[in-house]
This record gives structure tokens, sequence and C-alpha cells, in this order.
């Protein structure tokens, strides 16, 4: 399977709704940051000797770094490569004090879109150092199947929506067959959605709502890629399917109207300006001709474009 799409689901909201991100930091590691504190992005890539490392995401919240990797299967080297992952962006941001260096190692935390009952709370790798010290590296994980809509909901953790319908992705033949089953499936979308308006549109942040709502269909697209049934009652139910988040496209508007704006704005006050010189040449020309005593022909160059145009060469102007 192509899982391409949840990584690009995942670092969207990371990268373009970042604070979707705390409530799911605060679940993880027990802090209590608001839903606006600010937020740093740093470097997903990290260059080593070998090659270049890439995270899903990396963040600066005040004076602390958190990485959360998204893995859509129950892959057993993610210990190991977790520290991989960490030892580089601790190596990245290395405090130096004289001839000495301090790393600081992100919190870290796997989220498993799928799991199993062997998927463990907590990524262990056991790290042996050169003086025989032992030191137990231990990475938190986040486990889809541990939530339900209710609780998302309930724990704010809307960054899941668009990946809980992988519940259910084992299920499309079972729906296929069984009319009302599908129709469970439909009617807690349906509750999804308008938990969703409330939760959002209320608080004046309608275009969070309407971003959410083309991720969750995105996935689900993918998910049922072969059942074109579930996939237009889900996206019917979700009120309509465009993969383009429609902030971005709202934003692109605004910059099309703006460019649109400043060229009209640029025209007039060019005219303008056109307007004042063609003024200012108007007036030397009627200076020149009271200058020579040519008072009879300035009445013909305020009202002859034609004849001004002839005096203006003859004046050189």
């Amino acid at each position: 399977m192509n899982n391409t799409i949840f990584d690009d689901v995942f670092r969207t909201m990371v990268e373009k709704i970042p604070r979707l991100v705390i409530p799911l930091i605060n679940e993880v590691f027990h802090t209590s940051y608001p839903e606006d504190v600010e937020i740093t992005q740093l470097r997903n890539e990290h260059q080593q000797a070998d090659g270049e490392v890439i995270t899903d995401s990396c963040l600066l919240i005040g004076k602390k770094m958190y990485h959360i990797e998204c893995q859509s299967t129950d892959d057993t080297t993610m210990a190991v490569r977790m520290i991989e992952y960490d030892f580089a962006i601790a190596i990245e941001y290395a405090a130096k004090q004289g001839r000495r260096y301090e790393i600081e190692f992100p919190r870290s935390c796997v989220l498993f879109l799928r799991s199993s009952g062997n998927t463990p709370d907590f990524l262990e790798t056991n790290v042996i150092f050169p003086d025989g010290r032992k030191q137990m590296y231990r990475v938190p994980t986040v486990k889809m199947a541990d939530y339900t809509a209710e609780s998302i909901f309930e724990k704010n953790l809307l960054m899941l929506l668009p990946f809980y319908i992988m519940r259910y992705e084992k299920r499309a033949h079972d729906m296929r067959e069984n009319p009302r089953l599908f129709q469970t499936l439909l009617n807690e979308y349906e509750e999804i959605r308008v938990k969703l308006e409330k939760e959002l549109t209320g608080s004046g942040r309608s275009e969070l709502y309407t971003d959410l709502i083309k991720l969750i269909v995105k996935i689900s697209d993918y998910i049922f890629q072969d059942e074109e049934k579930i996939q237009k009652g889900i996206g019917d139910a979700m009120g309509g399917k465009v993969l383009e988040l429609e902030s971005e496209r709202l934003r692109a508007e605004g910059e099309a109207r703006g460019k649109a704006i400043g060229e009209s704005i640029g025209e007039a006050r060019g005219k303008a300006i056109g307007e004042v010189r063609g003024e200012e040449r108007l007036s030397v020309l009627i200076n020149k001709l009271i200058l020579d005593k040519r008072n009879d022909e300035i009445q013909i160059v305020v009202t002859d474009a034609k004849k001004r145009r002839q005096y203006y060469d003859e004046y050189g102007l």
C-alpha cells in the first residue's frame, strides 16, 4: 500500500494547522499548553554522514522540542528508528559551552494509525554506554484504535479525526453486503460532522472545520478507493469532497484579489500621475505662449488636443 497519503495528511496538519497538535502533545506528555501557544516549526530534514534523516514533525514550544512520528503500520523497528531520528535532532540543536557539548533529546512519541495487541504503550531500547552504564530509552505510543469518536471530541484530539475511518478498512466487504451496517457508518460520520460543525463554526473557526472535513474525506477516499458507494456515502455525509484545503483556496483567491486590486490601484495611480504631468506640461506651454505674445492661441491649445501636440513639438515639450 502507498503510505505517503497518511504522511501527507499528518504533515499538512502539523505544518499548516499546527494548533491541532497541541491537544495531542498535552495528551501524551501531560502538559497543559493552550491552543494558541506559540509554536516554532523546526526543520524535518537532518543531515548525517551516511545520508539524510527525514522526520514527520519537529516542533519547539518555549524551550522544549517535540517530535511526533505518524506510523501507518506496526513496524517493530520503530524503537531503533526513533533513537536515530531523536539523535539527529539532538545533534542539530546541540549547545556548546567551551569544549563541552550538551545535547538534549526531544520529547517524542509515535502515532500508530494501525496497531495490534502486540503494539506496546512504550517503545523501549536499552542503551549501553562505553563505560558500562545502561539507560532505557522509552518513547510513548498513541494508538488510534484506543480512541472512539466520543473520546476524540472529549479530549479535543481533532487531529485524529481524518484517521478514524481506518478502523473500518477491513469491513468494506461486510458493508457492501449489509446495508444496515453501511448505514450505521454513515450515521456515525453524520454525527462527527455535526459535532465538528458545532465545535468549530460556533467559535469562529469555520476554516478549520472545512479543512478537517476535506482531510477526513481524503483519507476515506483512499481507504475505500475500490468502493465507490462507500466513498460517495461518506463524502455526502461530510458535506461533499474537495481534496484541496479550503483555507488554501481562500488564501489563493485572496492573493489573486489582492493582486488585481494592486494592479487597479497602480493603474489608477499611473493615470493620476499622467494627468498631473500633462497639466504641468500644458502649464509650461501656456507660459511660453504668453512670453511669445501668442495669447490668442491659448484657447486653441486648451481645447484642441491635436493642435496642442503640434505646439508641444514646436516648443520641444
